[in-house]
């Protein structure tokens, strides 16, 4: 699937893309629990959309890497589509080179 795709509200997303750009990570208090929070830009060549980053993801990808999301979701905040791997989704880098090569 490619970005330029994804829609509000969609669920069960598998897209891949090179991470463009990575915000601070962050803590913030979720469910009385202390969240690792980072967003960032994920692109492909049909566009880019701003990339949720949780926890252990947070401290997996790097600026340049390509990822595959998988079962990912995309929600909307302050009319932006975000996506994320969510509860049940995956996020794995593919290539932690990627953006040299393109």
């Amino acid at each position: 699937m490619k970005i330029k795709e994804l829609k509000a509200g969609q669920g069960k997303v598998d897209v891949e893309g090179v991470i463009k750009s990575m915000g601070e990570v962050r803590i913030i208090n979720k469910y009385g629990k202390d969240l690792k929070l980072c967003n960032a830009v994920v692109g492909d060549d049909s566009g880019e959309i701003s990339l949720t980053l949780w926890n252990d993801d947070t401290d997996k990808v790097k600026q340049g890497n390509k990822v595959k999301i998988t079962n990912g979701y995309v929600s909307e905040f302050n009319g932006k589509l975000q996506l994320t791997s969510g509860k049940f989704g995956k996020l794995e880098v593919v290539d932690a080179e990627a953006e040299a090569a393109m």
